[in-house]
Order: C-alpha cells, then sequence, then structure tokens
C-alpha cells in the first residue's frame, strides 16, 4: 500500500510539472495592419504565435481587444496568414538575454543578435523589456557630473549622472554625427545606442564613421530600420532601455541614447490607431502621451548604478510647441537646441546654448564653473542682441559696456563652442577654457 502511494505522489508531481492541454485561438480576420483573432485566456501585452500554412510561425503581440476578439500586431510580415490559422500563447511577455557578452554587438527590435556574430556568449540573464520604473523615493540624488567630451554641453550645460537630456533639432542638422561624438568621448562605462526608425542605409554609416572601434568596444546598439513593423520600431526602445537598466542594476555609469523618441512616437500612433483608438492631439492617439512618461521615467538614478539618457527628439520646422516636443520637453531635466542657422555659418557642433537648459547643473559644477557659464551666456546674449546692428556697423561703441565686452570677444566665444568631431575635449581642461575666457 505504500508503495502503491509513493508511485501515485511521483505521478501526480510529474503531471502537475507538465502542460498536457494546449491551448489554442483561431485567426478571425485581418484589418489594415492588425490581425483578429478568437484566443482564449490570453491577455494584453501577451505574445502569440500564428501557425501559418507552409510558412514559419508568425510572432504576434495582444495590443486590445474588439468585441470579443483579440487585437494582434505582427511583429514580422503578415503574408502567408489565413482565415483558421491557429493562435497559440507563447508564454507571457517578451525577455531578452542579458550579459556581459552584449558589449560591442548588434541587435534587432526583437533584441535577437543582428550583426552575424552568433549568439550572446557568456552567461546571460533573462531580462524583461516591459518594466517599472524606480520608485522614485530609492533614487539616489542626482550629485556628481558626467563628462561628454563636447565643450558647449560640458561648460555651459553639464549633465550630471542619471540626468535625462533631450537633444532637439530638425533633420539634417548632425544629430546622430554628435551622438556618435558623445558615444566616443563620454565618461560612461557602458553605452546603449537605440536607432528607431534609421534609414537603412545610415545605420553601418553610423557603426563605423560616427560610433567607430573605440566606441563600439564598449556599446551595444539596438536597430528597427524604417522598413520594421510599427510594432518592431516600439519595441526596440524598450529592448534598448532593458538592456540599459541591466547595466544599471550592476553598479555601471550607462549612457543611454536613443534616436529617436519621435519615431518612436509615431509608431506608437500606428499600433494605437491599428488597434482602433482615436486621434487626438494633431493626429497622436492617447496611448502615445501615456507611452512617453512610461518610457523616459525608467532611465536615471537608480539603487546603485545610473542611466544618463540622450533623446533626441525631431521638431518640423524648429515648432518647439509641436505635441511630442512638447510633451518630452517636459519629462526630462534639460534640452539642447540644434539650431541649422548656426551650422550654416559653420559652427560644429550647433548648438544654440542661449535656449538651451540643463535643470541639474546647479547641483553638479562648482560655484566657479556656473559663475563662468552664466558670464559666458551674458556676453553671447548681449552680442545676438545687437549682431544685426553690429553686421550693418550701425552699432555705436560706447553705448553698452556689456556689448563692448562681447563684441571684443566674440572670436574666442566661437572658438569655445566650436569642436571639430574627432576632437577631444577633457572636462577639466573645458571648465578652466571657460574660466579663463571670462576672467
Amino acid at each position: 500500500m505504500v508503495n502503491v502511494m509513493s508511485e501515485l505522489d511521483a505521478l501526480r508531481r510529474r503531471l502537475s510539472a507538465e502542460d498536457p492541454i494546449h491551448v489554442e485561438g483561431r485567426i478571425t480576420g485581418l484589418v489594415g495592419l492588425t490581425l483578429r483573432a478568437a484566443a482564449p485566456q490570453i491577455r494584453a501585452g501577451d505574445l502569440v504565435s500564428v501557425q501559418r500554412s507552409g510558412s514559419e510561425p508568425l510572432l504576434a503581440e495582444v495590443v486590445g481587444f474588439d468585441d470579443r476578439h483579440a487585437v494582434l500586431m505582427p511583429l514580422g510580415d503578415p503574408s502567408g496568414v489565413g482565415l483558421g490559422d491557429a493562435v497559440r500563447p507563447v508564454g507571457g511577455r517578451m525577455t531578452i538575454p542579458c550579459g556581459v557578452g552584449l558589449l560591442g554587438r548588434v541587435l534587432d527590435g526583437l533584441g535577437q543578435p543582428c550583426d552575424g556574430l552568433g549568439p550572446i556568449t557568456g552567461p546571460v540573464t533573462p531580462w524583461e523589456v516591459e518594466r517599472p520604473a524606480p520608485d522614485p523615493l530609492q533614487r539616489q540624488r542626482i550629485k556628481r557630473p558626467l563628462a561628454l567630451g563636447v565643450r558647449a554641453l560640458d561648460g555651459l550645460l553639464t549633465a550630471g549622472e542619471g540626468q535625462r537630456l533631450g537633444l532637439f533639432a530638425g533633420s539634417g542638422v548632425g544629430k546622430s554625427t554628435l551622438l556618435g561624438q558623445i558615444a566616443r568621448q563620454c565618461a560612461a562605462d557602458v553605452v546603449v545606442i537605440a536607432l528607431v526608425g534609421e534609414r537603412g542605409r545610415e545605420v553601418r554609416e553610423f557603426l563605423e564613421d560616427n560610433l567607430g572601434e573605440d566606441g563600439r568596444r564598449r556599446s551595444c546598439v539596438v536597430v528597427a530600420t524604417s522598413d520594421a513593423p510599427a510594432l518592431v520600431r516600439l519595441r526596440s526602445a524598450f529592448v534598448a532601455t532593458g538592456v540599459a537598466e541591466f547595466f544599471r542594476d550592476q553598479g555601471l555609469r550607462v549612457l543611454l541614447m536613443m534616436d529617436s523618441v519621435t519615431r518612436v512616437a509615431r509608431a506608437q500612433r500606428e499600433v494605437g490607431l491599428a488597434a482602433g483608438e482615436p486621434p487626438a492631439r494633431r493626429g497622436y492617439p492617447p496611448s502615445v502621451f501615456a507611452l512617453l512618461p512610461r518610457l523616459l521615467e525608467r532611465s536615471g538614478p537608480g539603487e546603485g548604478g545610473t542611466i544618463t539618457a540622450v533623446y533626441t527628439v525631431l521638431v518640423e520646422g524648429g515648432d518647439l510647441e509641436e505635441p511630442v516636443a512638447d510633451e518630452v520637453r517636459g519629462i526630462l531635466d534639460g534640452h539642447v537646441i540644434l539650431e541649422r542657422s548656426l551650422g550654416s555659418r559653420g559652427r560644429w557642433p550647433a548648438v544654440d546654448v542661449l535656449p538651451s537648459l540643463s535643470r541639474v547643473m546647479d547641483q553638479v559644477a562648482t560655484r566657479e564653473h556656473r559663475a563662468a557659464a552664466q558670464r559666458f551666456r551674458a556676453l553671447l546674449a548681449a552680442y545676438e542682441s545687437k549682431r544685426d546692428l553690429i553686421t550693418l556697423g550701425a552699432y555705436a561703441r560706447g553705448s553698452d559696456r556689456v556689448t563692448d565686452e562681447a563684441i571684443a570677444r566674440i572670436d574666442a566665444l566661437e572658438a569655445f563652442l566650436r569642436q571639430s568631431v574627432d576632437e577631444a575635449s577633457p572636462f577639466d581642461e573645458t571648465v578652466k577654457a571657460l574660466q579663463a575666457l571670462v576672467a
């Protein structure tokens, strides 16, 4: 009797460990960019596999529900999907393998290696890409500066470890080039770069020219080109943020750069509209403005390490009041404006320091550094306010003391702001040069 009971217990344990029942649903329709499925026991955000006849299974994500049908967004080309194809849950939310082996690698929008170097080597940890932001009361204070290697930023818009900066510019002003320069020269331990909706032609150029071997050695790059499905482009931002969080939790200083948040918002707009959301502000559905803080608040200081983030934002015609730019500027800890007219005058990087702002500079810069930066700004503002009169020769010397001093020093001010792409500028040397310039 005892032997029979022990055998029954062993059999019960084996049965409890198995899942003999496979729950399946069926495809009931294809509308625009989305699939409709009658599938029980699935929830919003779950991943499912669509069993296509004669093709590889297609991964999709549950993005909503319409009447009694689930709305699925495919993570690939839906060609070959037919009515009645089986839909199977694949085990909850999206995870990626994270480890030191990610450094120097290029991942696709779903976190899979796409550089032809095989799987990620070394020990890896399954890491969920959808995570809540750190508890605000458990975050560290931002107290230390992080050198970005660019004089205009380190001297006048000093960033702190754990700060989130927005880089606002139109197309063709040099955002990608500036990101590559920062990635090569910044004082971070690890750099994570997300290229969202990038042109396919420019990905290799960014890796080889802008990032270079030195920058790539300590970087992980996540790429979702403009031809990728909307959900893949959207997920690439969360994959990059998840990778940055993994390294932050190891106690490292991480620099996360995302180009661009605008394309993330556009991808979410496609998903939201396809799922049946009504358009709201300038065609963006409400889910876009719920997504942005959920994504951007995940960076910053944690309990151990920090994520310093630089997010680029495309502004059409310099309109900083358009919905995405306005929303992002209100969430982040500072904004840097790249001005096309400065680039046309031959200044690189084309940073317009007067309207730009770092909200944590007072916390991380010394009193002498802040005083020198304020003096620099005052001189530059005085010159810019009279630029037209000076150019026409209509300004009378002696009418304004600050403007007279600005005219005398404008060449030195412009030289400080001008920095070639391959020129390194250590933080301490930048601060000393700034103080000497306005002394």
